[in-house]
């Protein structure tokens, strides 16, 4: 019985844990895409601004945003199969220009590993 008890109790925080760190990637990540706000948009008034809306960006196949203007290279990588993953977007947000050559955005790219991981984790709110 003791035993089952410490179990519950070992599950429950790892749990609880897992959940507090969760949120707190979220939350950094809410600051990182404070960085983005000025190109880009997301919730449910999001609009097209110098860069395309990101709601659903996760899994969204790139070039796809109806009624934004993207560059040939954003085209072609969409016509190639390139889709938003989080794998892509970690690869994409740390050197924009490198990931996909010729593309319009001009931001340089998040050098910190952890806020890429939690600015993805925060578009994902808004890719479900």
């Amino acid at each position: 019985m003791k035993r089952a008890v410490l179990l519950s109790a070992i599950v429950a925080t790892a749990c609880l844990g897992t959940t507090l760190a969760w949120a707190q990637d979220i939350e950094n990540g809410a600051e990182v895409f404070k960085r983005c706000r000025a190109c880009h948009d997301v919730g449910d008034t999001a609009k097209n601004k110098v860069g395309p809306i990101l709601n659903g960006i996760i899994g969204r196949k790139a070039g796809t945003i109806e009624g934004f203007r993207y560059s040939d290279a954003n085209l072609k990588a969409g016509a190639d199969g390139w889709v938003w993953s989080e794998e892509k977007l970690m690869e994409y947000l740390l050197n924009p220009r490198a990931a996909m050559p010729g593309n319009k955005m001009a931001f340089a790219g998040l050098k910190d590993e952890q806020d890429r991981q939690d600015l993805i984790a925060y578009l994902k709110k808004f890719s479900q």
